[in-house]
């Protein structure tokens, strides 16, 4: 498996201080699977709205469910992510 390496708050540009700011909650830190778009801003922000899309309250399964599934899956591909 690939790495992607994080760039922290302190070191990002100002677009990306914004936009992990907005999903990085009063940490500024935004979780790790969001955290490696932030080579690429714009990128960063389409990925959001992808899974956004994805774990969508209109899913007949509940957003548990959709975690537990995430999860496993992940595990299964030996994802720290």
């Amino acid at each position: 498996m690939s790495y992607i390496g994080y760039i922290e708050f302190e070191d990002g540009s100002p677009e990306l201080q914004r936009l992990y700011k907005m999903y990085g909650g009063c940490d500024r830190c935004p979780a790790n699977i969001i955290r490696i778009s932030g080579i690429n801003p714009p990128v960063m922000e389409q990925h959001v709205n992808l899974y956004r899309a994805i774990v969508s309250p209109k899913s007949p399964l509940s957003r548990h469910r959709q975690e537990m599934i995430a999860v496993v899956v992940s595990a299964l591909n030996k994802c720290h992510y």
